[in-house]
């Protein structure tokens, strides 16, 4: 991945420029940041308050410029992650197949990771669900942490079981959020300007409603492609229902989730990994937005998922590597193509997007027959079984 980082830009890795997000962006907003504000009135700043911090902390680590700072911080949240998993792996009953999912799955997306903050924002998710077991109330303030980076990983809690587990975690996380957003609060103004970016956003050429709309273009419909809020955007008719319906599904998957959530009756030391890579699944194949780099949220909660014996969620797993793979097909290696809305790059899209609603249909069936379907095991009905023959009562003798 480093070699393909040093290589960016250059044959045959398609467009290139995965790099220049944090050469141009992320310093551009790392210079606005050392001011102590957020960017203000800047349609590319979607991020919560967090972020921050996060995109502050390359320039601060001495001796490095801040791509460099960037790229070293990547490669600790990966080692951080990989050293979770195999450690928990080795436990008596767990498996290593997480960390193996992780380390060979995550290459699968070339250099793509180590030029986007979402590895150290999986890292937090990670270690939440990890830690949710024995250490309640750390997964909490990882989860919350995580949350006010990049909203998502609040998720990890849904499958917290019933009970003082779940008071733990959730206060804990509460707390914690509310802590970290006072000081980023005394440090910083402009706290939510992101939210003003966030209604604007159109349908992604590389969302499951960009697919359908891309195919609507190739029908002949009037259909253009446009730089808008940082992604390549479809514009002109039937968008805008597009959108809809795609905030119409993510609140369907929100109701479905509740559902689960009050239905559910089993759990297992599995059940808050499994309901964590459902919960993301659904709101990714339901956005209106599916950049390469969600994958990685998705292949850190699949191996979350395969260090337990119990999972449910080996398809879905299975799947979301498949769709890895296919992902860098379509970003960077033929880019150009789906811009261009051409069959090719249309069909590669379609196939990774078909990967993930199968792998999301997979887990939900798994998570719904462990959690609510499930039951104890049947009892033995006596009635049919033959009598025991009883031993002979031994007589006194006379």
């Amino acid at each position: 991945m480093l070699l393909l980082l040093a290589r960016d830009g250059r044959h045959p890795l398609g467009v290139g420029g995965i790099a220049r997000e944090v050469h141009t962006l992320y310093f551009h907003w790392y210079g606005v940041l050392r001011q102590g504000g957020f960017p203000l009135d800047d349609p590319l700043w979607q991020y919560p308050p967090a972020a921050g911090p996060v995109l502050l902390s390359p320039g601060l680590l001495p001796g490095l410029s801040y791509f460099q700072g960037f790229v070293a911080l990547a490669l600790l949240a990966d080692a951080a992650v990989a050293c979770a998993l195999a450690r928990v792996g080795a436990r008596p009953g767990r498996r290593l197949a997480g960390a193996a999912l992780w380390v060979g799955g995550l290459p699968l997306l070339l250099h793509i990771p180590l030029a986007r903050y979402d590895l150290q924002v999986t890292a937090l998710a990670v270690l939440a669900l990890l830690c949710a077991a024995r250490r309640p109330r750390t997964a909490g303030v990882l989860a919350a942490v995580g949350a006010l980076v990049k909203l998502w990983p609040a998720l990890a809690l849904l499958g917290v079981e019933r009970g003082r587990a779940t008071r733990a975690t959730w206060g804990s996380a509460l707390a914690a959020a509310a802590a970290l957003l006072l000081v980023l609060a005394a440090v910083f103004d402009h706290l939510f300007g992101f939210l003003r970016q966030q209604g604007g956003r159109g349908v992604q050429i590389e969302s499951v409603g960009g697919t359908v709309l891309a195919f609507a273009r190739l029908a002949g419909q009037p259909l253009r492609v446009e730089y808008r809020f940082g992604a390549m955007e479809f514009t002109g008719p039937y968008v805008g229902a597009v959108a809809q319906a795609s905030l119409l599904a993510t609140g369907l998957g929100c109701a479905a989730l509740l559902l689960w959530r009050v239905r559910a009756r089993h759990w297992t030391e599995a059940t808050p990994f499994d309901a964590a890579l459902c919960a993301v699944l659904l709101f990714t194949v339901t956005s209106r937005v599916i950049s390469p780099q969600y994958l990685i949220w998705l292949l850190g909660l699949a191996a979350v998922c395969l260090t337990s014996r119990a999972t449910s969620q080996r398809p879905a797993a299975a799947l979301v590597t498949a769709a890895a793979a296919v992902t860098t097909l379509g970003y960077p290696l033929l880019y150009e193509e789906v811009m261009a809305v051409t069959w090719t790059g249309t069909c590669v899209v379609c196939v990774r997007n078909a990967l993930l609603v199968t792998a999301v249909l997979l887990s939900w069936r798994g998570l719904w027959r462990s959690g609510v379907q499930a039951g104890p095991p049947p009892r033995a009905d006596l009635r049919h079984l033959p009598p025991v023959p009883l031993p002979p009562t031994p007589t006194k003798p006379h």
